[in-house]
């Protein structure tokens, strides 16, 4: 008697859970497929679906009219009429990751302004993740910190803070992903990366402009109010540099800078909930731009020649002139970029205007990718002392093998993405062979190893 009336306790205590986790998403009517919050009250019918009151009223006049067949969109063949029809039958065509979750009450949640991390705060934490690259890191902590301060600041008083919106330039393999995800992560804000590449004006083949909304919509688990306060990075920036010397139309390039000026600026988006276009079967959500942060990053290949020729045309005349090839072998030739050279690229003024802060991240030389092999919390390599110790491996590394990884890395000028690739290479036969033997304590991988002219140091347990 005791264990049934524990197991209707467990029953009754799984409904609870099942329909507290419903409660969490807003219906979407199965016609229109428009959620509760835009359509009004839902009325719910067997088999868990929803229809809104237009949609219920519609189909009631259609049956007036005798038009029964084909009515709500659920196309019945006429030879169906006869046929004994039960509604839990229909399956609920809204998928999980459609789902809409209720807005709360508070519509714009006050920000706590002693909870966010000092800008230098935030810089140590990137110090332990980030090698390098002081001057980036310094601008976007402040960047970050002033932008959640104007989410919590008031405008009764008139003075409105703008957006601080920012365009990261740097190499291919310097970090600028790396240290957008770092701070995201650090941070606890709905972070959502976009390629620029596959952008597309309104109307053509490829992701429309509002998909990059839709991709932090999902990040913030379809919670608009969580999603509003996020941060979405675009990658590629520079691929969207107006092209010269065509006639056509350029539908990947100016016309998606000026689509994403709205978005920048801050403007209310109708995104379509777990897709990338909108279309009848999917719901849509209402977004509100204004306080997303958006950080813009590109290599912007070539940018080095446009700021060597403003340079050069400045001072090149006159008896003190500078020689023509002073800035030929310039490594910080990047952080001399104006908005200028910006414009010469291929960005039009008025997306340069809404991206207020500009910054340059540097390429990393030999030294640098040593400090990305050990340094960092996550680095490479003590991710792969931590796959040998769980078979009891002691795994070591000699300087000298780091520097000729490093010196590898720097031929294949892909930054630090090259160095996984390496280091995979070499470790291969190493992380294959050692669980045949038991006995092997210690491997110290060596200089003459990573160069082909040895082999890595194995020493026994006990020795």
């Amino acid at each position: 008697m005791a264990e049934d009336k524990d197991e209707l306790k467990d029953m009754k205590s799984e409904q609870n859970s099942d329909n507290h986790k419903e409660d969490e998403y807003e219906k979407v009517c199965y016609v229109c497929r428009r959620p509760e919050s835009k359509a009004g009250k839902m009325i719910t019918m067997p088999g868990n679906i929803c229809i809104c009151n237009s949609c219920m009223q519609r189909a009631f006049d259609q049956v007036e009219k005798g038009g029964f067949p084909g009515m709500m969109g659920f196309n019945i063949p006429s030879g169906m009429m006869n046929m004994p029809f039960n509604m839990e039958d229909m399956p609920n065509m809204v998928p999980q990751k459609q789902k809409i979750k209720k807005k709360k009450a508070v519509e714009e949640p006050v920000l706590d302004i002693h909870a966010i991390p000092a800008p230098h705060k935030i810089n140590a934490q990137l110090n332990e993740y980030v090698v390098g690259q002081d001057y980036a890191k310094k601008a976007i902590s402040v960047a970050v910190y002033n932008h959640y301060k104007r989410i919590a600041s008031d405008v009764k008083d008139g003075v409105e803070i703008e957006k601080s919106n920012m365009l990261m330039i740097g190499p291919t393999g310097c970090g600028k992903t790396y240290l957008v995800k770092t701070l995201a992560k650090l941070l606890n804000v709905p972070l959502a990366i976009a390629d620029a590449t596959s952008l597309t004006e309104a109307g053509y083949i490829g992701d429309d402009i509002e998909s990059v909304i839709s991709k932090l919509l999902a990040a913030a688990d379809n919670d608009v109010s969580k999603a509003e306060h996020g941060i979405i990075f675009i990658d590629e920036i520079d691929k969207l540099a107006r092209k010269k010397n065509t006639t056509s139309r350029d539908v990947s390039g100016e016309a998606v800078q000026q689509g994403l000026l709205k978005l920048l600026e801050g403007a209310e988006v109708e995104v379509p909930v777990g897709a990338n276009s909108k279309n009848a079967m999917v719901p849509l959500e209402t977004v509100n731009t204004k306080n997303i942060l958006f950080i813009c990053g590109g290599a912007f290949p070539d940018l080095e020649d446009i700021i060597k020729e403003r340079l050069n045309r400045t001072s090149s005349m006159g008896f003190q002139a500078d020689l023509r090839d002073k800035y030929d072998h310039d490594p910080d030739i990047l952080r001399k970029v104006e908005i200028e050279d910006l414009r010469k690229f291929g960005m039009i003024p008025e997306f340069l205007g809404r991206l207020p802060i500009v910054f340059t991240m540097d390429a990393l030389d030999e030294d640098r990718l040593v400090q990305v092999l050990k340094e960092p919390k996550n680095a490479i390599l003590k991710q792969y002392q931590k796959l040998l110790a769980m078979d009891e491996v002691d795994l070591r590394f000699e300087e000298d093998a780091l520097h000729a990884i490093a010196k590898k890395a720097l031929k294949k000028d892909t930054g630090a993405r090259a160095l996984r690739a390496i280091i995979e290479e070499f470790m291969l036969d190493i992380m294959y062979e050692i669980p045949k033997d038991d006995n092997i304590g210690r491997v110290t991988i060596t200089k003459e190893y990573i160069e082909n002219t040895g082999g890595p140091i194995i020493e026994l347990r006990g020795q």
